[in-house]
């Protein structure tokens, strides 16, 4: 008995340092982000928006983001569990299609792009892709009567580039860019 408490001690004394160590690192590695582990932060017309979670833009004027298992709700993270042979998540999706292409009329035969249909797995997802910006450039620019070429180009200069995964857009900043455009 007296040699399994010894040997129960040593193992948890090793894996406190393992743990620790592990710990370290990844507080190291934190620290070298661009925001150092934090939320970033934005104030915009006297208001504090995290840019790392998303926003729900409902207005024709504004670039929609993905759609939110949990309403975008921060303390409630989380996807919808349904995979896709799920007869109500089909019936979701289908309803979300049918409401972006009665908002972008002028997208009626160009295919959707996914995200603009799907939540996210945690469903506050503040990126979409340069291609769902795209697809809502028209609305956009008839409600706020811009050209479409000033509002690719805003695209294109907030699409952020990355070694390790696709191009992406952050929703909040790139709305935040189409108000001072004006």
């Amino acid at each position: 008995m007296k040699n399994h408490i010894l040997s129960a001690l040593r193992l948890s004394l090793v894996m406190l340092v393992i743990v620790g160590i592990y710990l370290g690192i990844v507080y190291a590695g934190s620290k070298v982000l661009p925001t150092q582990g934090n939320a970033e932060i934005i104030n915009y017309k006297g208001q504090k928006f995290y840019a790392n979670i998303g926003q729900n833009f409902t207005s024709p004027k504004y670039f929609h983001g993905r759609p939110s298992a949990v309403d975008y709700n921060a303390a409630g993270s989380a996807g919808s569990n349904k995979g896709p042979s799920n007869e109500e998540y089909l019936h979701v999706v289908q309803k979300r299609i049918d409401t972006l292409k009665m908002q972008n009329p002028e997208m009626e035969n160009v295919k959707v792009p996914v995200e603009l249909v799907t939540a996210s797995g945690s469903g506050l997802d503040p990126d979409i892709s340069p291609e769902g910006a795209s697809y809502q450039v028209k609305r956009i620019a008839k409600v706020r009567n811009i050209s479409v070429e000033k509002i690719e180009n805003l695209i294109k200069n907030q699409t952020e580039t990355s070694l390790f995964g696709p191009s992406k857009v952050n929703v909040l900043k790139l709305n935040i860019a189409l108000d001072q455009l004006q």
